[in-house]
């Protein structure tokens, strides 16, 4: 899996990405198409500038496909399901923290 980026830049070209990747510039483009979450920016000459958010992004998608050997659908389904799972997770803690003040409540009235 590639590393992290040593040095802090806005921006990174799809040159540098894909070296960091160790993959071709056009995987990279048609990973933007397959994984429509994933949005670099574009100058005015339309040339891609990729955040630290978009590299992440390309690792989480790196790390299914490449290194776990999803495919493609089923790297779509479990980046669906992990964002699913972290959904319920965010429920869970507000009913917690629900629960939580209203047993203070409860305490403070006893």
């Amino acid at each position: 899996m590639p590393k992290k980026n040593k040095v802090s830049k806005r921006y990174f070209s799809i040159g540098e990405v894909a070296k960091e990747f160790g993959v071709s510039k056009s995987l990279i483009r048609f990973w933007e198409t397959e994984f429509k979450f994933l949005k670099p920016h574009k100058n005015s000459k339309g040339d891609r500038r990729f955040t630290e958010e978009n590299i992440q992004q390309l690792r989480i998608i790196y790390n299914l496909v490449k290194e776990r050997g999803f495919t493609l659908e089923g790297a779509k389904q479990e980046i669906k399901n992990q964002k699913n799972r972290l959904k319920n997770q965010q429920k869970a803690v507000d009913k917690l923290v629900e629960i939580k003040s209203f047993l203070q409540e409860l305490r403070n009235k006893i």
